[in-house]
């Protein structure tokens, strides 16, 4: 049974954190504020639901990031306990996958209670003054890949880039729980 995302705390302030990518690169939200908008992504490498929306979580990131809005995924299981998701793993799963935006370990885990993250994936939208307007689903398929996409993440913000806020409806996020340490 996945776990869901709790509802959106809209308005909620961005938490700041200061995070190593995979190639030990320090990042911290100060990066992103220039940005017209900021998507948090908490996601993992051994997780099914992230595995079957990987490939359009990259696409839509993409074209968001060439649309002046920051991406930035975070791992934050317990890799220790779940050796799929070590650095290592993490570097080549990005790596695998093309990722344009910062994949970054949150060892302590702080960054993922910090933001409430439940499970893997869970999906933040933070407008231009990194206040939340949207936390759901990527799209409308979660695991079951095929059939006609609606792409919630990427629809809501472009919205909020251009709106300030996201209008539509919120559908959760599904998917693994965060493996949070002993």
């Amino acid at each position: 049974m996945p776990i869901e995302t709790p509802e959106c705390n809209n308005g909620m302030p961005a938490k700041s954190f200061e995070l190593r990518d995979v190639y030990g690169r320090l990042w911290s939200l100060d990066d992103f504020k220039q940005k017209s908008g900021l998507v948090v992504a908490f996601i993992c490498n051994h997780c099914p639901y992230v595995k079957a929306v990987i490939e359009d979580f990259v696409t839509d990131a993409n074209q968001l990031l060439e649309e002046d809005i920051g991406i930035v995924a975070v791992m934050s299981n317990d890799f220790r306990s779940y050796p799929d998701d070590s650095p290592e793993n993490m570097s080549e799963f990005a790596d695998e996958h093309g990722f344009r935006f910062p994949y970054l370990l949150d060892e302590s885990q702080e960054v993922a209670r910090a933001y409430d993250a439940v499970c893997t994936p869970d999906f933040f939208g933070f407008d231009g003054a990194l206040r939340l307007q949207y936390r759901g689903r990527l799209d409308n398929l979660r695991m079951e890949r095929g059939g006609e996409r609606s792409p919630d993440l990427l629809n809501a913000m472009r919205e909020i880039k251009k709106a300030g806020k996201y209008s539509g409806v919120q559908l959760p996020s599904a998917g693994c729980s965060i493996k949070w340490k002993s």
